[in-house]
């Protein structure tokens, strides 16, 4: 059966919990600037403290811990640590260019922890986020 036929027999056969909310959680961890940048970032130019689709990289740890306090929580579905992770929104942190590395990163944290809490009778899925990006595109007139 595919991951999507599982899905579906599972939505036919009971209520479906998502995840909560991601930031909220990670902010409990109190990371300062450094705390955001890890090794890899030491030397960034621009402040990246706020970018929590970047601790997918310096601080995958954090964000495994995350999906899996929901997942035994009892979430069927968990999202990506992607809320972010586009080139409008890593603007901000002069990050554009890894937005694919933290697509990758945040969607391979994710699938593994679905896969160390999905059992035979209970399969857990990863979703992305639904979120806008923190600005919108600009639209210019014809």
């Amino acid at each position: 059966m595919t991951r999507t036929e599982l899905l579906h027999k599972a939505a036919r056969e009971r209520i479906l919990l998502l995840d909560g909310a991601m930031g909220s959680l990670i902010q409990q961890y109190k990371l300062t600037e450094e705390g955001f940048r890890g090794e890899r970032f030491t030397q960034h130019p621009s402040a990246v403290q706020g970018n929590n689709d970047l601790l997918s990289l310096t601080r995958p740890d954090i964000i495994s811990a995350i999906h899996e306090q929901y997942l035994e929580a009892g979430s069927d579905i968990i999202e990506t640590n992607t809320f972010n992770a586009n080139s409008i929104s890593q603007a901000d942190y002069q990050m554009e260019d890894l937005v694919y590395e933290l697509n990758k990163a945040s969607a391979a944290l994710a699938a593994e922890a679905a896969r160390k809490f999905s059992t035979a009778d209970k399969p857990r899925f990863v979703a992305g986020p639904w979120d806008p990006p923190t600005k919108q595109p600009r639209c210019h007139p014809m």
